[in-house]
């Protein structure tokens, strides 16, 4: 009925050495997605993702992949491939970086083209072909530090969205990647799973039909309450969620007592928290 997140983490392989002296400590992702995998190997399970123009710290090295972690504090094994160094002269100033809000972007004037999701960095050189991009001025606009404007953007942003354990974008996303996006997006820093995403805010009710626009609210399927689903308040006893067991994308009412899916639900439901006061 819900997912867990939590059950999956990566861990530095045995094998595994440190990054060399004088070897890029940074490395900046060129890929529109890059997976973060639990282990250094393609089949091994996805546990996140990181977008274009986001950094991460190598920590350590084994072949062809880096145990990198992100901005999140999230650690997990990407390819070479995915990746690139920083460019010589840094990145650009944070007031003229873009944002991408969903949009195809082309390298010059007859450069490839390729898509970018929402949250991801466009390159300096890179100019919009169709969607939007936008610069931080402009996303501070656009996507304000409220509670109810934060629910919206996952309402709007994430409408259909498919279920992909590990998934962050609107292309495909799990629970506590819907949350961590949208909150991103409108300058909110949140932990990659659903029970770190617990752990932060203040305590927000016990009733998950009462809670305001904004609010996560948490469920459990174990028996020791250790939290594997998270979706967001929207008022008016409703939640935004991505679940496996509505394929992805559901914005449901939890006072429906009519429908088996939500009862099962409510009846995991564990806590409430309000993450902007």
């Amino acid at each position: 009925m819900t997912d867990s997140r939590a059950s999956v983490t990566a861990a530095p392989n045995a094998g595994a050495v440190p990054v060399a002296e004088g070897a890029p400590a940074m490395v900046v992702v060129r890929a529109s997605v890059a997976p973060l995998h639990a282990e250094p190997r393609v089949s091994s399970p996805q546990i996140s993702q990181r977008l274009a123009g986001h950094a991460v710290r190598v920590q350590r090295v084994d072949g062809d992949w880096l145990h990198v972690r992100g901005e999140d504090d999230y650690d997990g094994w990407v390819h070479r491939g995915y990746v690139g160094a920083e460019p010589s002269g840094g990145a650009a100033p944070a007031e003229r970086r873009r944002v991408s809000l969903g949009c195809v972007v082309r390298e010059g004037t007859s450069g490839a083209t390729r898509a970018l999701p929402l949250g991801a960095w466009l390159r300096a050189g890179e100019r919009v072909e169709s969607g939007i991009a936008v610069d931080e001025a402009e996303r501070r606009r656009l996507f304000p530090r409220v509670p109810s404007a934060v629910a919206a953007t996952a309402v709007e942003r994430f409408s259909g969205t498919p279920y992909q354990w590990g998934g962050v974008t609107p292309w495909g996303a799990d629970c506590s990647g819907l949350v961590q996006t949208a909150f991103w997006v409108h300058g909110v820093s949140l932990p990659r799973d659903a029970w770190q995403q617990a752990e932060v805010g203040v305590e927000a009710g016990r009733d998950p039909t009462a809670t305001e626009p904004g609010d996560l609210l948490f469920f459990s399927e174990r028996t020791d309450g250790r939290i594997t689903h998270v979706g967001i308040a929207l008022g008016d006893a409703r939640m935004v969620h991505l679940a496996l067991g509505r394929g992805g994308y559901g914005v449901e009412r939890l006072d429906a007592t009519d429908d088996a899916y939500v009862t099962a639900l409510v009846g995991r439901f564990v806590t409430a928290r309000r993450v902007i006061i």
